[in-house]
C-alpha cells in the first residue's frame, strides 16, 4: 500500500487553499492561546531531497485579536 496518502501532504494542500483558511486559523488560535485571522499566505518552500524527508516551511501573515501583525 504505497500509495496511500501521507498526512503532511494532505495538510499542507488543504491549509494552502484560501477557501481552508478557517481551519487553519483555528488550529493556530488553539495553538497560540489567541485569535488570528489569516491575510495572506507569503512564500512556501520544501527541501526534500529523500522520499522520506518532511521539511516544509510556509511563510504566512495573520493578524491577532489585538491588530497585531
Amino acid at each position: 500500500m504505497e500509495n496511500l496518502i501521507r498526512f503532511d501532504w494532505a495538510v499542507k494542500k488543504l491549509l494552502r487553499d484560501k477557501a481552508n483558511f478557517g481551519v487553519l486559523e483555528g488550529f493556530l488560535s488553539e495553538l497560540l492561546g489567541f485569535d488570528v485571522k489569516t491575510e495572506e499566505i507569503l512564500e512556501s518552500e520544501t527541501n526534500k531531497q529523500h522520499k522520506n524527508d518532511k521539511f516544509n516551511r510556509v511563510d504566512m501573515l495573520v493578524r491577532s485579536e489585538s491588530g497585531n501583525r
